[in-house]
C-alpha cells in the first residue's frame, strides 16, 4: 500500500491510497490510511450505493471478488472517511480497462477524480500498457480532459448472463 497526499483539495487534505492487486489490506483487514482498521469494504460497499447508479447493491463478497481481479485499486480518504474510489484490470501489456471510477457528490469538483485516475494510469501494473479503456454513460466529459478519446472505430458488445 503507497499512501500520497493530495493537498488540491479545497476543504482539506485527502489522502490517495494505491492499492496493490487484490488490495489486501481492504478486502481482508479493512485498512484505510495509516494502515487504522476503518471497516474499508464496507464503507466502499456504502460508497458504491450512496453515490453511483451502475453499483448499487453489489455485495461485500463480490467487491472482495472484483478487488481480488483488479491489479490495482486507488482508494481516497478524508480522515476515516472514503470519499472516492478506482480501479483497474490489465494484461500488463497491451490492454487496460479502468473500473469503478468514483467520487462521493460532496466531494466532486475538487480534484480527486482526476487524481484517482493519474494515479491508476502512473501505477507500475499500467504505465507500460498500450491502450486503455474505460466506459461511462455521462463524464464523457471528464475522460477527456483527462486525454480520452471516444473511438469511433469500437462497437461495445455485451453478454448478459442475468
Amino acid at each position: 500500500m503507497k499512501i500520497v497526499e493530495n493537498t488540491r483539495s479545497i476543504e482539506s487534505k485527502v489522502t490517495l491510497i494505491c492499492h496493490c492487486g487484490g488490495a489486501t489490506g481492504m478486502c481482508l483487514l479493512g485498512l484505510g490510511p495509516s494502515f487504522y482498521p476503518t471497516r474499508s469494504l464496507w464503507k466502499l460497499q456504502r460508497l458504491l450505493d450512496q453515490h453511483s447508479s451502475w453499483a448499487i447493491g453489489r455485495s461485500k463478497l463480490k467487491l472482495k471478488l472484483k478487488l481480488d481481479a483488479s491489479v490495482v485499486s486507488v482508494s481516497a480518504w478524508y480522515g476515516s472517511k472514503l470519499v472516492g474510489f478506482g480501479r483497474a484490470s490489465s494484461d500488463g501489456v497491451f490492454r487496460a480497462v479502468l473500473w469503478d471510477i468514483l467520487v462521493s457528490t460532496h466531494w466532486q469538483g475538487k480534484g480527486i477524480g482526476k487524481q484517482i485516475v493519474k494515479k491508476l494510469l502512473t501505477s507500475p501494473s499500467l504505465e507500460n500498457v498500450e491502450k486503455v479503456y474505460l466506459m461511462t454513460t455521462k463524464s464523457g466529459g471528464f475522460y477527456q480532459q483527462l486525454g480520452f478519446k471516444y473511438a469511433d472505430t469500437q462497437k461495445m458488445l455485451f453478454l448478459s448472463k442475468d
